[in-house]
């Protein structure tokens, strides 16, 4: 075994060496001119860390067939979801072209202030918006709730664990659709998660809900409210007990799309 202080004394023998080399190459040999630093070069921008990874499929999974592009893609996403919310209920309430698109856009928009109407994936609710008392002093009726009711019948039957297998599955082109819309080192199931949680902070009414109307459309009166995101005026509109039933399902739903641990 080599003894320690040995090996302590080589290294120092070796530094006073070279320092004694430099110090006679240096009295002996011209001054070098100063050399200009080079400019350092230009940083390229970090890419945005993904706060959500989607968690990774089971290895005994089956083998999926190839994902079709996404301007093909209606037809295979609409056979998916019919599989589990069934053939009428697709029918019914999802629109048929540029699903994944629409999806996009509308999830999106959510925590902003409006929704693109022509973006919907959904067809309007049926029905008239309905207003208890006069342009100068109205309120919410309650029986706009009804007006949402089967609709979130349809969602609160949904296997949440079921729905987004099949958003995993296709999610290559949901993130296709999203780096469309602008966001080219964005990340869409981060941003999907950050539509829920926003979703699930809507706050909750009490009393009648006072209206405005200084055009053609009913705001609401209290600016706080107005001023919300879209997303949670659309939940506020629906009555509490319909807002009550979504945000269980957006809860289940958060749950099975953030499974896997963040990346560091």
């Amino acid at each position: 075994m080599i003894n320690k202080p040995v090996i302590g004394v080589a290294i120092a023998v070796v530094v006073v060496a070279a320092g004694t080399w430099y110090f006679l190459q240096s009295r002996h040999a011209p001054t070098p001119a100063p050399v200009a630093a080079e400019p350092a070069a230009p940083q390229e921008p970090a890419e945005p860390a993904i706060q959500h990874p989607l968690p990774e499929a089971p290895a005994d999974s089956a083998p999926q067939a190839p994902l079709p592009k996404l301007i093909d893609s209606d037809p295979a996403l609409t056979e998916a979801l019919s599989q589990v919310a069934g053939n009428d209920v697709v029918r019914q309430y999802l629109l048929p072209t540029n699903i994944v698109r629409h999806l996009v856009v509308t999830i999106d928009n959510l925590p902003r202030q409006k929704v693109a109407v022509e973006k919907r994936p959904t067809p309007p609710v049926t029905g008239s918006f309905a207003v208890v008392g006069d342009e100068l002093h109205a309120t919410l009726d309650p029986q706009n709730f009804a007006r949402y009711q089967p609709m979130v019948a349809v969602i609160s039957t949904l296997d949440m664990q079921k729905l987004a297998a099949v958003y995993q599955r296709f999610y290559p082109l949901f993130q296709h659709a999203y780096q469309d819309l602008g966001y080219p080192n964005g990340y869409f199931n981060d941003r999907l998660v950050q539509v829920i949680d926003s979703l699930l902070a809507t706050p909750q009414p009490t009393g009648p809900i006072e209206l405005v109307r200084p055009n053609v459309m009913y705001l609401y009166a209290d600016p706080a409210l107005e001023s919300r995101p879209a997303g949670q005026k659309l939940l506020i509109r629906m009555g509490p007990d319909n807002a009550a039933a979504i945000k269980t399902k957006l809860k289940e739903l958060r749950a099975a799309i953030v499974t896997a641990a963040p990346k560091r």
